[in-house]
């Protein structure tokens, strides 16, 4: 059998996500007191008991799955009861997660970097608001259609920001513009239009505000060589040198999230579990859509 790890982004959050597993695990606790130290605050109480306003915050969101993604990574590594993986991905926020499991990037420095994106991507939400909608029972290259002609009638416009999998796609960019799109997604077959209850419009160019500031503190984090490939968001291809990933992390603020297509590539070189390490199990769900055959299995 042939594994990958995959490793939950924004939206995966809860109040009680650790508690759990670090009552159990001292090893998972370990992570989470790591994690309060390095950010200066009990990160471990807000992801143990809330509140769930303030767990729901991007600045504190993308540490918190980030902290607990890790801690249930060690509590898996301690067990030895699961293969080491063949690859690693991660759905967008996690795709941090997913280069920390590789040791791409330390998790200190991780955490530190997770949680200036969060800053960051909150930033870029007040300075330009903008929304996102999931779109299901639509393909992407039916969706791409939809956004381009939204776009040129409503400024800023709209993009394909995430495709999940078959049926199950997310548009983000200026609130017209994601309304618009959304109309016309159900004008051509679109089951549901949902939208999401979030301020910025992720993986969009309502991003771009906050990218040179970014870049600069991706560049000033110490990055290594992945021992494992970490199947890349904006590719569907692996990476593993240092030069590669600092351009993906930069890249991934503004392109689309490639989760199908992750997975089915991560298939098609002859992987056949999936084991999602985080919070719930919506990547796990995900992936029980592309590649039906696969087992797949969530530790969180």
């Amino acid at each position: 059998m042939t594994t990958a790890y995959v490793f939950p982004g924004q939206g995966s959050q809860f109040v009680g996500m650790g508690s759990e597993l670090s009552r159990l695990r001292p090893v998972a606790l370990g992570m989470f007191k790591r994690a309060d130290e390095v950010l200066g605050m009990s990160l471990s109480t807000l992801c143990f008991e809330g509140p769930e306003a303030e767990l729901g915050d991007t600045f504190n969101t993308q540490p918190a799955i980030f902290a607990h993604s890790l801690a249930a990574l060690a509590t898996v590594e301690l067990s030895g009861e699961i293969e080491p993986p063949a690859f690693v991905a991660g759905h967008s926020m996690g795709e941090f997660s997913a280069l920390c499991a590789a040791g791409a990037v330390g998790f200190e420095d991780g955490l530190r970097l997770v949680r200036e994106r969060g800053r960051l991507m909150k930033l870029a939400g007040e300075r330009q608001p903008g929304s996102m909608a999931a779109v299901i029972g639509l393909d992407a290259e039916q969706l791409r259609d939809a956004c381009a002609q939204a776009s040129q009638t409503c400024q800023p416009g709209v993009v394909v920001a995430n495709d999940n999998c078959p049926g199950q796609v997310v548009i983000s960019g200026g609130k017209q513009a994601v309304a618009a799109a959304g109309a016309l997604a159900k004008a051509r077959g679109a089951k549901r239009v949902m939208p999401l209850a979030v301020s910025i419009a992720a993986h969009s160019p309502l991003m771009g505000s906050i990218t040179d500031e970014f870049a600069r503190a991706v560049a000033a984090t110490p990055l290594s060589a992945a021992r494992t490939p970490v199947v890349a968001n904006t590719t569907a291809r692996p990476i593993t040198h240092p030069d590669d990933i600092r351009a993906e992390l930069c890249a991934q603020l503004t392109s689309p999230v490639r989760w199908t297509e992750s997975a089915q590539w991560m298939q098609s070189q002859g992987v056949t579990a999936f084991v999602e390490i985080g919070p719930k199990d919506v990547l796990v769900n995900l992936i029980k859509r592309i590649a039906p055959a696969a087992e797949t299995r969530a530790i969180g």
